[in-house]
């Protein structure tokens, strides 16, 4: 069922996919329920719907829609920095595992 925006009636479906910087295996249980935890926050903060979440050790799937007000790229720059800053500071030893602190690489699918 499409949804409707105020000049717009959307139906999109992305499938991007998140590694971790070199694939390190990085994403234990924890990381990952914070993970999930944060999307459910962006869901509400922004105008999209998470329909599906996995993680791996070292990448996250996720099956988004959202307002086409937002583009693919908008979509993954706000949700690694805002993915990545709640994680650095629960997890730091997950910044000092990585090489200037960067969290995710720049791949990504749809």
């Amino acid at each position: 069922m499409p949804k409707k925006g105020y000049h717009c009636a959307y139906d999109t479906h992305y499938h991007i996919v998140f590694p971790v910087k070199y694939r390190k295996a990085l994403l234990s249980d924890s990381v990952t329920q914070t993970i999930k935890e944060i999307s459910k926050e962006l869901e509400e903060r922004y105008e999209l719907e998470i329909e599906q979440i996995g993680c791996d050790t070292d990448h996250v799937h996720v099956l988004v829609s959202f307002h086409p007000k937002y583009s693919i790229g908008q979509f993954v720059r706000i949700y690694k920095i805002i993915i990545a800053k709640q994680l650095f500071l629960k997890f730091p030893e997950i910044k000092k595992d990585l090489w200037g602190g960067e969290f995710w690489t720049d791949g990504y699918s749809s």
